[in-house]
C-alpha cells in the first residue's frame, strides 16, 4: 500500500500526459503557457502582497492584539468562546502563519486535548485568511472591491469562530 501511495503522483502525471498526447495536445506548449500565465498572475498580485505583509507585522508589533484580547474577554465569556483564542481570531483573517503560531502556542500551553487547544485547532481549520485572499484574488482578477466583500468575509470568519467554539464546547466542554 505504501508503494502505491509513493507511485500515485508519478502515475497521475503520466496518465495526464498520456491522455493529452492521445488527444493531440502539445504537452510542452501547454506547460509553458501555464507557467507564463502563472508568472503574469504573480506579477499582478505582487503589489497587494507587498502591502498586506508589512501591515500584518505592524499590527503584531503595535500591541493591539493584547489590548483587544483584554477588552473583549467579557464578550467572549458571554458568547461561550475561550478568552485565550482572542488573538487567534484577530490574526486569522490577516495571516495564516501568524494564526498558526498563535494556535500552536495555545495548544502548547494548554495541551492538544484541552478545550482551548481543540477550539484553537477547529477555529484554524474552519476559517480563512480573508484579507489576504481578498487582496490576492481581487488583484489577480483586476476587480475592484465594491465594499461588500470584506464585511461578508469577516462575517463568515466570525461565524466560523463562534461555530467552532460552540461545537467544541458541545463535544468536549
Amino acid at each position: 500500500m505504501k508503494a502505491l501511495a509513493q507511485l500515485l503522483v508519478p502515475l497521475l502525471i503520466s496518465a495526464t500526459a498520456l491522455a493529452a498526447r492521445m488527444h493531440g495536445a502539445d504537452i510542452y506548449e501547454a506547460m509553458t503557457a501555464g507557467a507564463r500565465k502563472g508568472l503574469l498572475t504573480l506579477w499582478s498580485i505582487l503589489p497587494a502582497l507587498l502591502v498586506v505583509f508589512p501591515m500584518i507585522r505592524l499590527l503584531e508589533a503595535s500591541g493591539l492584539p493584547t489590548l483587544l484580547d483584554a477588552v473583549l474577554g467579557p464578550v467572549f465569556r458571554l458568547l461561550g468562546v475561550p478568552e485565550e483564542t482572542g488573538l487567534l481570531m484577530l490574526l486569522r483573517p490577516l495571516s495564516g502563519s501568524a494564526a498558526l503560531a498563535a494556535a500552536s502556542e495555545l495548544i502548547q500551553r494548554h495541551g492538544p486535548d484541552s478545550l482551548i487547544g481543540r477550539t484553537a485547532a477547529v477555529m484554524l481549520g474552519s476559517s480563512e485568511t480573508s484579507l489576504y485572499v481578498i487582496a490576492v484574488y481581487f488583484s489577480a482578477a483586476g476587480a475592484r472591491d465594491d465594499g461588500r466583500a470584506l464585511p461578508a468575509a469577516l462575517c463568515a470568519d466570525l461565524a466560523c469562530f463562534l461555530g467552532a467554539a460552540w461545537v467544541c464546547r458541545l463535544l468536549w466542554g
